[in-house]
C-alpha cells in the first residue's frame, strides 16, 4: 500500500488533497449532526462556497442527508468513514511518525489520530474514541481501572463500547478533586465507563489543596482508606496531560504558587505531578489518589492528550516504559517530532 500512496502523491497528489478534505467535511458532519453549512463551514475553516459543493457532492453519493435542524450521516457515509480511517492515516504518514516517537522517548507504544484538537475540536472525539478502541482490548476479568477526570478522558469514556464478556471489573478516580464541572469529575466517569464494563465502581469525595495534616487525617477515614488501597492496586490507569500553569490555576493553586511552578520549570502536568524539560518532578499537588513514582511497572498507563499547543507539555511527562501508552493526534506529534529534533 505504501508504494501505490507514494505513486499517488507523487502523479496525482490533488486527488489525495480531495479525498482528505472530503473526509474531513463528512467526519465533522458526524461528530456534530445535525449540522448546518455555516457552522460546518466556520468549524473546517473553509468558505461556504467550497462547503456547498462538497455537501452536494456527498449527497448525491447517499454519504450524507439534509434535513430541516441541519445535515447528518447516512448509514453508508458512516461505513465510508469507518474504512477511510485507516487509509488517512497511512497516506498522511502516521503509522512510522508512530514507530519514530516510540523508539526516541522509549515509550511501548503511540497511537495518532489524524488532525490537530488545537485548530479542530472535533479531533477531540477522535482522541476519545481512538482511547477507547485501545482500552477496550487490554482491560481483563477482575482489573481495577483508574481514571483521571477532564474533557479529553469524558470523550473516551463516552466512546467506549458496552461490554458484556468481563467480569468483577471496578473502576475507580486516579485521584481526589472536586472540578468544577460535574460531567468531567473523576468520580463521574469512572461511574459512567462502570457501567459500560457491566463492573462496579468506588468513589473519592476528597477537594483539592488541603493541608498535609488535613489530608493525612483522611486518608486514614476507613471509607477513603478502601478506596486508596483499592487505587494503589490498578492494572489500568487513563489519564490527561495538560500545561502546568493551565492546570495549576485549574486547581485553585494560588498566585505565588503558580510563580513558583514556573520558577521551577514546571511545563507539563499528569496525575497532580509536575514536570520540566528533563521530565523530572518538580512538583505534586496535595490530593489524595495515585503517585506515579509508586505506581506498579506492570500497570498499564494510557495517557491521552492532543493538540499542537501542548506538545511540549506531552513530552514534559515521563512516558519512558513499555507498559506507557500515548494516545495523540497529528498536531502534538508533529510538534513532538520537531522539539526532538531541535534538542539533538
Amino acid at each position: 500500500m505504501q508504494k501505490i500512496l507514494k505513486l499517488q502523491k507523487n502523479i496525482v497528489p490533488e486527488l489525495l488533497e480531495v479525498l482528505e478534505k472530503r473526509y474531513n467535511i463528512l467526519r465533522t458532519i458526524y461528530y456534530n449532526q445535525p449540522i448546518g453549512r455555516r457552522i460546518l463551514a466556520n468549524q473546517l475553516n473553509l468558505g461556504e462556497r467550497i462547503v456547498r459543493t462538497e455537501i452536494n457532492f456527498l449527497k448525491n453519493q447517499n454519504l450524507i442527508e439534509i434535513n430541516t435542524p441541519g445535515m447528518s450521516v447516512t448509514k453508508e457515509g458512516e461505513n465510508i468513514l469507518e474504512n477511510l480511517n485507516e487509509f488517512i492515516h497511512e497516506i498522511k504518514g502516521l503509522s512510522d511518525l508512530e514507530k519514530e516517537i516510540e523508539e526516541k522517548l522509549g515509550i511501548g507504544k503511540v497511537i495518532i489520530v489524524p488532525g490537530d484538537v488545537q485548530y479542530d475540536a472535533t479531533i477531540l472525539k477522535e482522541l476519545g474514541k481512538a482511547a477507547a478502541n485501545y482500552t477496550k482490548n487490554i482491560i481483563k476479568s477482575n482489573d481495577i481501572v483508574a481514571l483521571t477526570g477532564g474533557g479529553t478522558i469524558r470523550e473516551m469514556v463516552e466512546h467506549f463500547p458496552t461490554i458484556h464478556n468481563l467480569n468483577n471489573i471496578l473502576v475507580l478516580p486516579a485521584r481526589g478533586g472536586m472540578g468544577k464541572k460535574v460531567e468531567n469529575q473523576a468520580n463521574t466517569l469512572a461511574a459512567k465507563l462502570a457501567s459500560k464494563l457491566n463492573g462496579n465502581y468506588k468513589m473519592l469525595h476528597v477537594p483539592e489543596n488541603l493541608s498535609e495534616e488535613i489530608l493525612e487525617t483522611l486518608a486514614q477515614q476507613k471509607d477513603i482508606k478502601d478506596v486508596l488501597d483499592s487505587i494503589n492496586k490498578s492494572n489500568v490507569i487513563i489519564y490527561g496531560i495538560g500545561s502546568a500553569e493551565k492546570m495549576a490555576r485549574k486547581r485553585g493553586l494560588s498566585e505565588n504558587q503558580i510563580e513558583k511552578l514556573i520558577k521551577l520549570g514546571a511545563i507539563g502536568e499528569a496525575l497532580g505531578s509536575y514536570f520540566n524539560s528533563d521530565s523530572n518532578v518538580v512538583y505534586i499537588s496535595p490530593t489524595i489518589g495515585i503517585n506515579l513514582e509508586e505506581i506498579d511497572k506492570k500497570t498499564k498507563l494510557i495517557a491521552v492528550a492532543g493538540g499542537s499547543n501542548k506538545g511540549e507539555s506531552i513530552l514534559s511527562v515521563d512516558l519512558r516504559g513499555s507498559n506507557k501508552v500515548l494516545v495523540t493526534d497529528e498536531g502534538a506529534a508533529e510538534k513532538i517530532k520537531e522539539i526532538l529534533k531541535n534538542k539533538r
